[in-house]
């Protein structure tokens, strides 16, 4: 039985929450999996994934909002990641909020990144009242790529990641942005 009380919000099939210490080692076998991290520079330690969690979990209490564990609302499986998190690398749109994902290879292909992510980007825009939230992918990352169109993002522009810049086959990345939905007015015409 799920405890929708222990979730922020949820969506059809998913359970959005902060972190717990016992997702640490769930998080650390996500992150071993080559599959899974094939478009970044490497593979996190468990140091990482400590670092990783602790750092979510203080966002969450310091923002509102965080990368969320996702658990699956069927069986309270933790299945990875999605949501908002602070960037801060040099570039020309940070500081800035983006929308991320990362979920287990075997939940791959069922929807889940997409369903969270459109999820996330409606309390990001409708409830944390955000002007903008952006999501950043190297462009060889086309699954990324091909759920942020589905979420309804726009693509922006490719640029350089200063993070990357040392990495040939990642560091040119692709940028998508949403803004809420502000309806424009229109100058009225003369004499009317």
């Amino acid at each position: 039985m799920t405890d929708i009380k222990k979730y922020i919000f949820t969506s059809d099939r998913l359970g959005f929450r902060n972190w717990d210490l016992v997702d640490i080692d769930k998080l650390h076998e996500i992150n071993s999996d080559k599959n899974v991290m094939e478009f970044f520079p490497g593979i996190p330690t468990k140091e990482q994934t400590t670092e990783f969690v602790e750092r979510m979990k203080n966002q969450f209490e310091d923002k509102g909002f965080c990368y969320f564990a996702v658990d699956k609302l069927e069986d309270n499986e933790f299945i990875g990641f999605i949501g908002l998190s602070e960037q801060t690398f040099e570039a020309e749109f940070t500081p800035c909020v983006d929308i991320g994902w990362r979920i287990k290879s075997d939940e791959w292909n069922k929807g889940f990144a997409t369903e969270g992510a459109k999820k996330c980007l409606d309390f990001a825009l409708n409830n944390l009242k955000l002007d903008k939230v952006y999501s950043i992918a190297p462009k060889i990352n086309v699954k990324s790529e091909h759920i942020m169109v589905k979420i309804g993002l726009e693509k922006q522009y490719e640029f350089e990641h200063s993070l990357l810049a040392k990495n040939d086959r990642l560091k040119t990345c692709v940028l998508y942005k949403a803004e809420p939905n502000i309806p424009k007015i229109l100058p009225n015409p003369k004499g009317h």
